[in-house]
């Protein structure tokens, strides 16, 4: 069942989303050939506790730090380390912040200097799909609307969308009902009414969708090796559209 939100609910998770864009936006401010990934993550662990939240990620399920830290072919759910971003790198961050008890969550992918073209556009598409599957959605859409919508964004421009790991609803847990896929038919899936709250993240890749999971029983690359992006937003459905609640 998907959960409606209060209006005093979605003031935190407004708080939430504000404390979670702000500490991407520092990252990414910082996001430069021979910073270590560790360094990142301290530096949004650091802004997250200094704002009265807790970084929801770290030690979720286990995971050990406060962002997710994703390079080249990791799409998603890499662990932050020694390794040094170098010049044509890209890195996917996710980070979620818990304010009160309530959530934000959200992630951009971020070039390393100077970046391939190619690479840089699968980027931009990535983040241009979000913003289609969007796209008139409010109150008494589907959740297949969104996917529909992502997943032919996507493959019009000639990349593929991973499918084993999907969005979600967020509230007081970081993960809650409804799936959101980046992939599926419109008019299918829960209908979202007014003060749902959802994040919707397509992960995309440059080449085949097949993806697999690294031994450290997190990290999930692409199969075939090439480049994956990643970008995600929470956002309010309301009777007329959605406020993005962490942009």
């Amino acid at each position: 069942m998907i959960k409606l939100k209060t209006s005093e609910e979605i003031e935190l998770l407004r708080i939430a989303g504000a404390i979670t864009r702000d500490t991407l936006e520092l990252v990414g401010k910082n996001i430069k050939p021979n910073i270590t990934t560790k360094e990142l993550d301290k530096l949004a662990y650091d802004f997250i506790t200094s704002k009265g939240a807790r970084p929801s990620f770290k030690n979720y399920n286990g995971f050990p730090a406060s962002i997710c830290a994703s390079i080249n072919e990791e799409i998603v759910h890499g662990i932050p380390g020694n390794r040094k971003l170098k010049e044509g790198d890209i890195i996917s961050i996710d980070v979620g912040a818990c304010y009160k008890g309530y959530h934000g969550d959200a992630c951009r992918t971020f070039c390393v200097g100077k970046v391939d073209p190619k690479v840089k556009k699968l980027v931009k598409v990535t983040e241009e799909s979000f913003f289609e599957g969007i796209k008139g959605l409010k109150a008494g859409a589907f959740v297949g609307d969104i996917s529909h919508r992502v997943q032919n964004y996507v493959e019009k421009h000639g990349y593929s969308i991973v499918r084993e790991l999907v969005g979600h609803g967020v509230g007081s847990k970081l993960h809650e009902e409804p799936d959101v896929p980046n992939f599926g038919r419109a008019g299918s899936g829960p209908r979202l009414n007014a003060n749902a709250v959802i994040a919707i993240e397509p992960m995309v890749n440059m080449g085949e969708r097949y993806v697999r999971f690294l031994s450290d029983g997190w990290t999930c690359v692409t199969a075939d090796g090439l480049p994956a992006a990643h970008y995600e937003n929470t956002i309010l459905i309301t009777d007329n559209g959605v406020e993005i609640l962490t942009l």
